[in-house]
């Protein structure tokens, strides 16, 4: 294997925040490494001090030479008075930037360079170059190339910054959070894609599935040291528990030490005297390893949810649309107490617009929103709180209540609260400027659930959480005694949270779907399998109708030479009867399958009988054909 990157003891700290202490790994061709540690512990500092954007106080990063490195900054940053097209294709790849100058010409009313352009095309072989590239950018729904960057909304401009690195095709690619601001599509074709490239890869994602089926190996910052494991998530994490584990075996025999240690020490100075002195070096040494802990400190969850009745909120026959784009048409739905349902779907169908309408945020173009009297909504939006950057974090919580109501007459302190989210005594203190994106966020959940909410509204919540928090969240969630909605495109979170799934498919069409998203993904599958092959069976029909129609007659004569046998008439009369029950049957079951009342179990079993219902009316039809043209 070709190193392409080797990081040797490198240390990394803000003022007395150490991030990272002597830290050591390399990568090499064809390797794939995801980066995990809890928020603020140096993630997007590490891919910062890589990609050579931020300086660092020991150690060494040496790359293979002319290596091209690609980055996917967590907050991309192009000059505003870019065209979307020249931000994808701003490369050095010459073949890139031909094609750059081929799309300019093309869109244009001037194509006086165009022979010239098109011989550099052929030069640098770039027109296979060119399919991929726009393929890529089909992929990600980037299609007006002459946009402003400055008119970009956060998620447009991430998903240009996304195409740009993948187009440059670079030998190391460096990714901080892909997967934000992607729909389920999107995320799926890029893990696809990354399957197949032979670019390495570092990256960074809170996405528990992308992280299983894209990477080879785990990275993980923990205590500022590095650990590293040769395998995909579901390995790192049996590995990283039997590391704990082993840890914890050795600090308990340490801290036996340190006891008998200890109480040596502490006899007079006399009765010690004669010991040697490297006894006495190495208590100091047993000491600093038995006061290192490895817990595992994480967000504890424990708010109580207000009282709710037994009326939430019943949708009714709600319209939205903004010009020709359809959100909702005549939408009627009644949500049942404690009911917990996700909702999917590409972007710009009008997901979050839907959680706006319900919060009163937005109005409908026409119906309402009936709300029950109990209910207590707790929203924790996708852009996030606009908090005052120069406040310190206790005073953004104080702000709210000096006092959490944790119910039973139980209550705590704010500055309580927010140990409870990991904010140490000393962290609190801090100006949110200070804080990372991920700790933010964690900031953003504490002043949505101090609240104590019956109803929880979450747009986006995994984004820039760690892997730890968003367990617990997954964990708080799956026991809340109130309602939620949440819109997310991270499987893994919904499989594991909802009950059930509201699917916007564009065009106000919507689908309700019994089960999570890996049940939804199986059957949309399955459906759209049955659908091609349907298709194919009609398209063969049809050929094979049009073959048997311009068959000449022999020596002319429109009738066949011979008559159906009466066992041939009987199978005829038997077919036409058949066919018509069989297509019936067809119907009913496609019924059921969209009426969205099905177990997952029915649905599959369902689905079965539907594929066994299309060989048997092809069989029978094309059977039906030959005996017609006897």
């Amino acid at each position: 294997m070709i190193s392409y990157l080797q990081v040797e003891n490198l240390t990394k700290s803000f003022g007395d925040n150490l991030l990272f202490e002597n830290i050591s790994f390399g990568i090499a061709d064809n390797q794939r490494f995801a980066l995990i540690a809890k928020n603020g512990t140096g993630k997007t500092t590490l891919l910062n001090i890589i990609a050579g954007n931020e300086d660092y106080q020991g150690g060494s990063i040496s790359f293979r030479r002319d290596l091209r490195i690609g980055y996917l900054n967590q907050n991309p940053d192009f000059p505003k008075e870019l065209s979307v097209i020249d931000a994808c294709l701003r490369s050095e790849n010459d073949a890139v930037r031909t094609i750059a100058a081929y799309e300019h010409c093309m869109m244009s009313q001037n194509h006086d360079d165009l022979d010239e352009i098109l011989s550099q095309m052929d030069l640098h072989k770039a027109w296979d170059y060119e399919t991929r590239i726009k393929q890529i950018l089909s992929k990600l729904k980037i299609t007006n190339f002459e946009q402003l960057i400055g008119e970009l909304s956060g998620g447009q401009l991430k998903r240009v910054a996304l195409a740009n690195v993948l187009i440059a095709e670079p030998d190391l690619l460096i990714l901080d959070e892909p997967t934000n601001h992607l729909d389920l599509e999107m995320i799926e074709w890029l893990e696809d894609f990354l399957k197949r490239s032979n670019m390495a890869l570092l990256m960074v994602t809170h996405d528990r599935y992308f992280l299983d089926r894209v990477c080879t190996n785990i990275l993980e910052i923990d205590h500022q040291a590095m650990f590293q494991y040769n395998g995909n998530y579901s390995y790192y994490l049996e590995k990283r528990q039997e590391r704990i584990e082993n840890w914890n075996s050795e600090s308990e025999r340490t801290i036996n030490l340190y006891k008998k240690e200890l109480e040596w020490m502490r006899r007079q100075p006399q009765a010690r005297a004669h010991k040697a002195k490297s006894r006495q070096e190495s208590f100091y040494e047993i000491e600093e390893r038995a006061k290192q802990r490895r817990n595992n400190d994480k967000v504890q969850l424990d708010v109580k949810a207000s009282y709710l009745g037994s009326k939430i909120f019943e949708a009714k026959y709600i319209c939205k649309a903004y010009g020709d784009l359809k959100i909702l048409d005549n939408f009627y739905y009644n949500f049942a107490r404690y009911e917990k349902m996700g909702i999917v779907g590409k972007n710009g169908t009008g997901k979050s617009t839907f959680l706006k309408m319900l919060l009163g945020e937005v109005k409908p173009d026409s119906g309402s929103f009936d709300i029950g009297e109990t209910v207590v909504f707790g929203y924790y939006s996708q852009d996030g709180l606009a908090f005052d950057e120069q406040m310190k974090v206790i005073d953004v919580v104080r702000d709210i209540a000096e006092e959490v109501n944790l119910g039973n007459g139980k209550k705590m302190s704010a500055s309580q609260f927010l140990q409870h989210f990991l904010f140490t005594p000393e962290t609190q203190f801090n100006y949110v400027y200070k804080l990372s994106g991920g700790e933010k966020r964690r900031l953003h959940l504490c002043t949505v659930l101090m609240r104590n909410p019956n109803f929880l509204v979450l747009d986006e919540p995994t984004n820039d959480l760690d892997i730890v928090t968003l367990n617990i969240l997954e964990e708080y969630l799956q026991s809340f005694k109130g309602c939620v909605i949440v819109v997310s495109h991270d499987r893994y979170f919904m499989d594991k949270v909802v009950d059930h799934l509201m699917v916007f498919k564009g065009n106000a069409e919507l689908k309700d779907f019994p089960g999570n998203y890996t049940d939804y993904r199986e059957w949309n599958e399955l459906m759209e399998e049955q659908e091609r092959e349907e298709k194919k069976s009609k398209e063969q029909r049809v050929k094979t109708k049009n073959n048997l129609t311009l068959l000449p007659s022999p020596r002319g004569e429109e009738k066949s030479k011979r008559k159906l046998t009466f066992k041939e008439k009987q199978e005829f009369e038997s077919l036409e009867k058949e066919i018509p029950q069989l297509e019936k049957e067809k119907a009913e079951l496609e019924n059921l399958l969209a009426s969205g009342n099905l177990t997952s179990d029915e649905i599959i079993k369902t689905s079965q009988r539907h594929g066994e219902l299309n060989d048997l009316i092809d069989e029978k039809t094309m059977r039906w054909l030959e005996l017609s043209e006897i």
